[in-house]
């Protein structure tokens, strides 16, 4: 079965390589047909807007268009200007913001069950639990550096 997956980049920035197929056969399976798009800061506070009444753009929003297809949309400068925030490399924020529309297309929300499933694809492909990163169990979604124990 080929892979339906199609990439699109409508900003000027580099995209980095992450294992975005794979990981799209994982969580979603091979049969489902998922595009992803990188937009700029103004295309996503538009999209936002329309389809969530906020009024900012935002890092990652993700559309189911049916039951075996969807889309994802990631704003490389917001990602980028949360790294510190989130204390993750653009790289990894990147690649856990996609985990993290794959599992909305999917059907989850926000809950301590998709928080466990974020880390369990996070720390596959991304081994993040080889670097001191963890994931705040206080449902927040926040991921905060590991505490050295004194």
């Amino acid at each position: 079965m080929e892979d339906k997956f199609s990439l699109i980049n409508k900003t000027k920035g580099k995209i980095p390589l992450l294992p975005f197929v794979n990981m799209k056969n994982d969580i979603l399976g091979k049969k489902y047909s998922l595009s992803f798009a990188y937009i700029s800061k103004g295309e996503m506070h538009k999209i936002n807007k329309a389809y969530r009444n906020k009024d900012k753009a935002t890092n990652v929003l993700s559309f189911q268009l049916s039951k075996n297809s969807g889309e994802i949309l990631i704003c490389p400068s917001v990602v980028k200007t949360e790294t510190k925030k989130f204390e993750r490399t653009y790289e990894q924020l990147l690649g856990f913001l996609v985990i993290h529309g794959m599992l909305h297309l999917k059907g989850m929300e926000h809950s301590s069950r998709m928080e466990e499933a974020e880390t369990k694809y996070d720390q596959k492909y991304f081994y993040r639990n080889r670097h001191g990163l963890h994931h705040n169990k206080s449902g927040s979604g926040r991921i905060f550096k590991r505490r050295k124990k004194s």
